[in-house]
């Protein structure tokens, strides 16, 4: 079985540190064009520059208007 995420979007949230970015690097390594959300947004554009093709976005989760506007942006 393949484990390969060519051609997949995956959007990590909280992904500018600790358990996130680890799950970000795995998704990269597999091939997934990625997202990188965290509420801290100088992080997360450091860790999307270091991952092929990765683009950042700030996002806090508890906000509404937040999430919804980066599942707009993702789905475009």
């Amino acid at each position: 079985m393949s484990h390969t995420l060519e051609g997949r979007v995956a959007v990590v949230t909280g992904g500018a540190s600790g358990i996130g970015e680890a799950c970000a690097r795995d998704l990269a390594a597999r091939g997934a064009r990625l997202v990188i959300a965290d509420i801290n947004e100088a992080l997360a554009k450091q860790v999307a520059a270091s991952l092929k093709g990765a683009i950042h976005a700030r996002l806090d989760v508890t906000s509404v208007d937040d999430t919804e506007a980066l599942a707009e942006r993702v789905a475009r």
